[in-house]
């Protein structure tokens, strides 16, 4: 029987049969840049060919792109020498694309991963890869669209010394780097996936709570898993309301460690009763939902953090529910990628230790 401890440092123990399975000897690290042939354009799909291949306890640092193309920001005054020659070749070269718009560095393969594992995802460090971002609208996108009819591109000056976004005269908006999108191959059945919803592989979370020493867990659907990672975001607001937040190219180092035959939640189907991604942060567990109907989301959110503290916490349904509406917070992470996102976070300090 596979079990996991989740409570020391955000880290998880694999424990298997009362022994520890400690990380490999010879774990590696891989670099993997962003180049015509190793991104997946708008789709996280189980036929997809890897472009790495992983074992577990290996680290990759993940070269990303921002989704918008050259010309586009060229006309909205980024200098043509402070394009990335990479975005220049991806949208020159790269002709399968969609459903989706996002660029994703992947997949990856991690080896030995198979339906009914779990991913666990440690995300070590996220650096800016450039020294701008973007935000923009259009109209038929955003939860304002009707309100600004017309579409407007903003290019926003990163200061990677002081951490911060020159917004505009006198605003500054503090960078929390993290990743839009990261997540695994759906289930075969789902064909090519749209990058845009957010759903049980994770996706397009667009969760800001995911910075650098955050952990996430994600359900295997597929062999292999397929990870994918990309829109990269030096910070955002929880919502995301106008359909991008500050859009910019990243680096990430991520560790990768499988857990064999553990469930994330409950055994059963797909959706709420089923394997679901999960995560924490140096203080908080994290549970989430996604949905179209932002009331069902919220719900999905709600019991899968009831789930996680009946199965971890060994407590009573009705103590967990208590519990979330006593000490846990309910937030929106985007409202825009037709499923929305919210996520229940339960800070771990609410678990003491029992005095003797």
């Amino acid at each position: 029987m596979t079990t996991i401890s989740w409570g020391l440092c955000g880290l998880a123990t694999l424990v298997v049969l009362g022994g520890l399975v400690s990380r490999p000897a010879r774990a590696e690290t891989f670099t993997l840049p962003a180049t015509p042939g190793t991104v997946a354009w708008g789709n996280y799909d189980a036929t997809a060919k890897p472009v790495l291949r992983i074992r577990s306890g290996d680290t990759v640092v993940f070269h990303t792109l921002l989704t918008n193309s050259p010309t586009g920001l060229e006309k909205a005054g980024v200098a043509p020498s402070d394009v990335e020659p990479s975005l220049r070749a991806v949208y020159d070269q790269v002709k399968d694309r969609g459903p989706g718009g996002h660029i994703l560095t992947g997949p990856v393969y991690v080896e030995g991963a198979e339906p009914g594992d779990t991913l666990e995802v440690r995300i070590r460090r996220i650096d800016l890869a450039i020294p701008y971002a973007y935000n923009a609208f259009r109209y038929g996108a955003g939860f304002l669209t009707d309100d600004f009819p017309y579409a407007k591109v903003k290019i926003i000056p990163l200061d990677r010394e002081r951490m911060v976004a020159r917004f505009g005269p006198g605003v500054e908006v503090p960078l929390h780097p993290f990743f839009g999108s990261m997540g695994v191959a759906p289930p075969p059945t789902f064909g090519r996936y749209d990058s845009a919803p957010p759903t049980v592989i994770g996706g397009n979370m667009d969760d800001k709570a995911l910075t650098a020493g955050a952990t996430l867990f994600l359900p295997v659907w597929t062999a292999g898993a397929l990870f994918e990672i990309g829109d990269g975001h030096a910070g955002q607001g929880n919502g995301e309301v106008d359909i991008t937040a500050l859009e910019t190219s990243l680096v990430g180092t991520l560790e990768f460690v499988l857990h064999k035959g553990k469930r994330l939640g409950p055994d059963g189907g797909l959706g709420e009763g089923g394997p679901y991604p999960r995560a924490e942060t140096p203080t908080d567990y994290i549970a989430m939902g996604f949905d179209d109907d932002l009331s069902h989301a919220t719900r999905k959110a709600l019991r899968h953090m009831i789930d996680f503290l009946v199965s971890e916490k060994h407590m009573t349904r009705d103590d967990a529910y208590m519990l979330i509406s006593v000490a846990g917070d309910v937030e929106i992470t985007e409202l825009v990628d037709r499923n929305k996102g919210v996520h229940v976070k339960l800070p771990k300090a609410l678990f003491v230790t029992p005095r003797p």
